[in-house]
């Protein structure tokens, strides 16, 4: 009916299965690729969406049964917690500006702040982050192995040298450090308007938590413990800085990192 022969019907079908294994060959070598480039941190919903800005025509089943197949999974973590919140003090306590409202409309609108432990074989560290409620970018963080009020003000005064925001909304628990008169001192210098949770209330500085929880997950208890803090301070900085803030997509802003979320912000305002 076809007006082919025989012969030539079963050439083509077997060229068409030399294709599909050719195909599927080079799929699984590009979710072998994103996998190990992301330090084997993403699963296949972040590896299947960077297929699609490729040009892949895949499913995120397919992706998924591809990677267990080949024993590649995502990091899981193991639940750990150590209380950095310290809020039985007499210090002043800003009203709750923010009220959950984590939306926001342009970088530098809104900032939540908040203090996490951070495990290590030299001793204790502890780490100081501030997040941007709309790039999901960290524009200021410091490591320290001592949870005081220069801390958190160092981590503060690198969020502003890097974004120089005018009338910020800065967010964070109750804490002792926080609340130091130096802290709210320099939030005023600044022109930094203070937003502080209920008391107990975790849900109120969840964004930053949530951070802190992926953060935790993905890097921290997923890998052996960090020998020094010299290692720790290394090796944090290259996941923040470079892949967290310049290559992690974060499915809240398209599957974006937040650094380019942001620059696309300037481009199309400019």
């Amino acid at each position: 009916m076809l007006q082919v022969s025989r012969s030539g019907y079963y050439k083509w079908q077997a060229s068409e299965a030399s294709e599909t294994e050719k195909r599927r060959e080079k799929l699984v070598a590009r979710i072998k690729w994103h996998f190990y480039d992301s330090d084997e941190i993403y699963g296949s919903p972040r590896i299947h969406n960077e297929l699609v800005k490729e040009g892949w025509t895949v499913s995120e089943r397919t992706v998924g049964l591809i990677m267990r197949e080949n024993g590649w999974r995502s990091c899981m973590a193991r639940k750990f917690r150590v209380t950095t919140t310290d809020s039985n003090h007499d210090m002043p306590i800003a009203p709750n500006v923010l009220d959950q409202d984590f939306s926001a409309t342009r970088p530098n609108e809104k900032w939540v702040a908040d203090i996490t432990y951070i495990p290590c074989r030299q001793g204790k560290l502890y780490l100081a982050s501030i997040l941007d409620l709309y790039t999901k970018q960290i524009v200021g963080w410091r490591l320290s192995d001592k949870m005081t009020t220069d801390l958190v003000l160092e981590a503060l005064n690198q969020a502003y040298e890097a974004k120089k925001p005018r009338g910020v909304i800065h967010h964070s628990d109750r804490g002792s450090q926080y609340a130091s008169k130096e802290y709210r001192e320099q939030l005023a210098r600044l022109g930094i308007q203070p937003s502080m949770s209920r008391k107990g209330n975790c849900y109120d500085n969840a964004c930053i938590e949530a951070f802190h929880s992926i953060l935790k997950r993905e890097f921290i208890y997923s890998r052996p413990k960090f020998r020094t803090k010299e290692e720790a301070q290394q090796k944090l900085y290259r996941y923040i800085e470079f892949f967290y803030n310049r290559k992690r997509s974060n499915s809240t802003i398209g599957y974006m990192s937040p650094v380019r979320f942001e620059q696309m912000y300037y481009q199309f305002t400019a």
